[in-house]
């Protein structure tokens, strides 16, 4: 057949999954540019670099639904490594209460805000500032960011006041500073009412913040109150805000904390789907059953192991149980963490099947949760996505590898409201993976977390071949990756 027409890359004779759910096919994707220009049989068309599929799936890019890549973003190759080799091609960023953007800081911030770095890190007064230092450095992949409450309540009210609530003004300051970022591109505001700068903040606060949203096409994100022995009582607060401020909801790393909770997923997930009804609630879920954030002496449980991630005065402490720690210092627990702070730390409080139960569940997508800068990380940051499409769809079952790809792309689109993104369909940005089905798998593990996946063969970002197996970490390729800002915010 005469060629009618020439694009840039043709990955021909792959497996299709498209991000919608439905059954994978055999064809070709034809890229000009940054788009996917046709889907199918391209056997008309020819390009200037033809891939063979064959045996291959190729899939949309991987919208990772919950990072902490706010600085990461503006570190290049090397500390978006992690995300390009499990075929990741958009992040959310700006999660659990915790953004770069509005703060500026002379001294380190206090936890869980120094996750993302010390006080050289904190230098973007609005989110603009911040939005265009990412346009300048070009990020390797695509991001989309929220406004943080606790940085917004660090800003207006101070590190010594924050044991309160906020006054009105207070109050009013920090939903005009909403206001202005939502302005500037940023999709929502998130929470994290579990961490000491926010405990004190009641639900009224939150909602005369929220206030903001609606407006302009924001969301609401909540690592919640309590996700232990209060969590229905949390998810009815998380529920209230969404309803009271009129915008979508978003629960964060969805989870049943601490073996007296174990099983009760039943009651929320049940929850959810009844309120889901009435209002949107969506929510995204990590393939582990151990958490990781700052350390906090006083949330220490005698029943829950803790791994150290990084510690501040005592680096060489990376990678131990705080047990065998405490031990060699001959204090308690709790006096070890105290004299490793600020550190932060895994926490093995969960158990396998809510987690499998949380992930086969239709609302459900994929976000690593990782945190890129611990010395010593969670697996999550090296290996969510190929873990549920190797371990949990391909080897347990539990998930279909259609339904797999749908929790990391379509879903995750249609949720945020990403436009033209997480489908592969003509007319769409062209994020896509290449991936070997047989083989996919996470190689990162809690004893040894930093490896990258296997089976995860070539990501495109906008078009431009942004990884291949066997690029090693910090090789500069293009960085294709692009701010993208709420279309429904301005």
């Amino acid at each position: 057949m005469a060629t009618l027409f020439r694009c840039d890359t043709i990955i021909r004779n792959a497996t299709i999954i498209d991000g919608t759910g439905a059954p994978r096919f055999q064809g070709d994707v034809a890229v000009s540019a940054d788009r996917i220009v046709s889907v199918g049989d391209c056997s008309a068309t020819s390009a200037d670099n033809e891939i063979d599929g064959t045996g291959k799936v190729v899939a949309p890019g991987f919208i990772d639904a919950h990072t902490h890549d706010d600085r990461a973003l503006l570190c290049g190759a090397e500390c978006m490594h992690c995300k390009l080799t499990q075929g990741v091609t958009t992040v959310v960023a700006g999660n659990c209460g915790v953004s770069l953007s509005p703060l500026t800081r002379e001294m380190r911030p206090p936890p869980p805000l120094d996750l993302l770095g010390d006080e050289s890190w904190w230098r973007f007064d609005s989110f603009a500032s911040y939005a265009d230092a990412l346009e300048r450095e070009r990020p390797v992949v695509n991001a989309i960011a929220f406004v943080g409450h606790t940085t917004l309540r660090v800003r207006e009210m101070g590190d010594g006041e924050l044991t309160r609530a906020a006054t009105e003004a207070e109050a009013e300051r920090m939903r005009a500073r909403l206001d202005e970022a939502l302005a500037q591109g940023a999709w929502g505001m998130s929470t994290g009412l579990w961490y000491p700068p926010a405990i004190a903040a009641p639900t009224d606060e939150v909602i005369a913040i929220s206030q903001a949203l609606a407006a302009r096409g924001g969301l609401y994100a909540t690592h919640m109150r309590d996700e232990g022995d209060r969590v229905l009582d949390s998810i009815e607060e998380t529920l209230a805000i969404g309803g009271a401020s009129n915008v979508p909801v978003i629960i964060s790393h969805f989870k049943c904390t601490g073996p007296a909770n174990w099983g009760r997923s039943t009651e929320t997930l049940a929850r959810v789907d009844r309120a889901a009804a009435t209002q949107k609630v969506s929510f995204d879920v990590y393939p582990y059953p151990a958490s990781s954030t700052v350390l906090m002496p006083e949330r220490l449980r005698d029943e829950v192991r803790v791994v150290v991630t990084w510690s501040v005065p005592h680096p060489e402490m990376q990678g131990r149980d705080l047990a065998e720690i405490a031990a060699e210092w001959g204090m308690t627990r709790a006096e070890a963490a105290a004299k490793l702070l600020p550190a932060g730390a895994v926490y093995f409080q969960m158990n396998e099947e809510d987690v499998r139960r949380i992930i086969a569940h239709p609302r459900s997508m994929i976000g690593s949760d990782g945190l890129p800068h611990d010395s010593f990380p969670h697996p999550r940051l090296w290996g969510t996505f190929p873990r549920v499409l190797g371990h949990y769809a391909r080897d347990l079952g539990l998930i279909t590898l259609e339904d797999a790809v749908r929790k990391m792309t379509g879903l995750t689109a249609e949720t945020f409201g990403i436009p033209d993104r997480g489908l592969i369909r003509p007319g769409h940005h062209a994020d896509l993976v290449l991936f070997d089905p047989a083989t996919v798998i996470d190689s990162a593990s809690f004893e040894d977390p930093i490896r990258p996946s296997q089976g995860i063969e070539r990501v495109w970002v906008n078009g431009v071949e942004s990884y291949r197996w066997g690029d090693e970490i910090g090789q500069t390729r293009e960085r294709a990756g692009r701010l993208i800002r709420n279309p429904n915010a301005v």
